[in-house]
């Protein structure tokens, strides 16, 4: 049987219950809330750099192509590059996106195609070899024939560096 409970004394404070006393919680009585779980189950942060890396592309092979296939091989190339980098890293473009823009506003991807390489190295701490700016040698640099050669050597060589500082040693054709 529970004893009744006793109404306070005039000027005494009301007793504690019995089971606050033996409580590590304190007077309340309330247990402490427990520890907010870690991000481990719940996947990676947005800006994560260990997704798989890309592949190495040989510049002269791909410049060849893009001329044998009157520039549409440029479109797979866009959508590979931007496909990769969007999956190591997390951010991006994606290939999708980036085969609309180059469908549509065709002049703005090599600006992006350089920024999100410079991006890259900027996410591992290291001084960025190209950006947005890099593409000036592809527009209007198309004005003086060379500039769109010097753009893709500069973006493609600084993108094939970084898939080989991180261990990947094999070229493919395509």
């Amino acid at each position: 049987m529970t004893t009744p409970a006793t109404p306070p004394s005039p000027g005494r404070p009301d007793p504690a219950p019995p089971f606050a006393q033996a409580s590590p919680a304190g007077a309340a009585g309330y247990a402490p809330m427990p520890e907010v779980p870690g991000l481990a189950p719940y996947g990676q942060p947005a800006g994560r750099s260990d997704g798989p890396p890309g592949r190495l592309r040989p510049t002269g092979m791909t410049i060849l192509l893009v001329v044998v296939t009157l520039g549409i091989w440029a479109l797979v190339y866009y959508f590979q590059v931007h496909e990769e980098m969007r999956r190591h890293s997390g951010q991006g473009l994606g290939g999708v996106w980036a085969l609309v823009i180059a469908l549509i506003f065709g002049l703005v991807n090599p600006f992006l195609l350089s920024d999100e390489v410079g991006r890259l190295y900027e996410r591992r701490g290291q001084d960025k070899p190209v950006s947005a700016l890099t593409a000036l040698w592809f527009f209007p640099g198309m004005l003086i024939l060379v500039g769109p050669f010097i753009w893709f050597v500069r973006t493609n060589r600084a993108l094939n560096a970084y898939w080989q500082s991180l261990g990947v040693r094999e070229t493919t054709l395509v």
